[in-house]
């Protein structure tokens, strides 16, 4: 993996004629979490597949750049709400999908210590029909580190968890994404005092940067400034003085 650079996305979106964000300015910061949260519809999954190079369904004008003057394309990884598993192939299947579908040859031993990494070396040859959505989850983060891209894109991972494996799956993706650029769309005021470095709301009147919290994450669910902040995010993304 390279170097993990920051990245940075300026201009304006249209979809179906109408703006959707304009004079958009917002810097991914390297090596670290940065959360975006925000009501749904005002561009926040855009913003993910902007900076993965994905359909949109819109046009945008502007510029995506990374700090390290390198292009963003190619240093990418994306990891959606949906799993997204191939139901014909089993965990080590889905986990060297990437490598199969550019026609290269998967490094099977580093596929086999992520499926270990991430607590499913029983499991290597179970299709995802017999797994369980937080392990299902778990092949997905496998999946994204066998790509070892040092941006790494996660788009409401976690949201359709039961808080006991969400809780897991957050503290296993803090710790095996360690060292990479990573931006976490979420709608959870909590998940983002956890996890993030940097935190920012997006609504239709634009982009504010909030404070996070001074200790580093990952952070107790039950710390006072942790509880302190999630009421202070939850306040302002109802529009409500923080």
């Amino acid at each position: 993996m390279t170097t993990a650079p920051e990245i940075r996305l300026s201009g304006d979106f249209h979809h179906a004629g109408r703006p959707l964000f304009s004079g958009l300015d917002f810097t991914v910061a390297a090596n670290g979490w940065t959360c975006l949260l925000g009501p749904s519809g005002v561009g926040k999954s855009t913003i993910l597949r902007l900076f993965a190079d994905l359909d949109t369904g819109g046009s945008f004008s502007g510029e995506i750049a990374a700090g390290d003057g390198e292009p963003v394309t190619g240093r990418i990884a994306f990891m959606a709400q949906s799993d997204l598993l191939a139901p014909w192939l089993d965990v080590f299947g889905n986990v060297t999908l990437g490598a199969r579908l550019r026609g290269e040859a998967p490094d099977r031993a580093r596929a086999r210590d992520l499926i270990e990494r991430v607590g499913l070396a029983e499991h290597a040859e179970k299709r995802p029909a017999s797994l369980s959505g937080g392990m299902r989850q778990r092949v997905a983060l496998a999946r994204v580190l066998m790509e070892d891209r040092p941006i790494v894109l996660l788009d409401e991972p976690f949201a359709a968890l039961d808080a006991r494996t969400r809780a897991e799956m957050q503290e296993l993706a803090f710790e095996t994404l360690k060292g990479r650029t990573v931006l976490l769309v979420t709608h959870d005021p909590a998940e983002a005092v956890r996890l993030g470095d940097h935190i920012f709301i997006l609504s239709e009147q634009g982009l504010e940067t909030v404070m996070a919290p001074g200790s580093p994450p990952i952070r107790a669910v039950d710390a006072d400034e942790t509880l302190a902040m999630q009421a202070r995010l939850f306040r302002a993304l109802r529009g409500m003085p923080a």
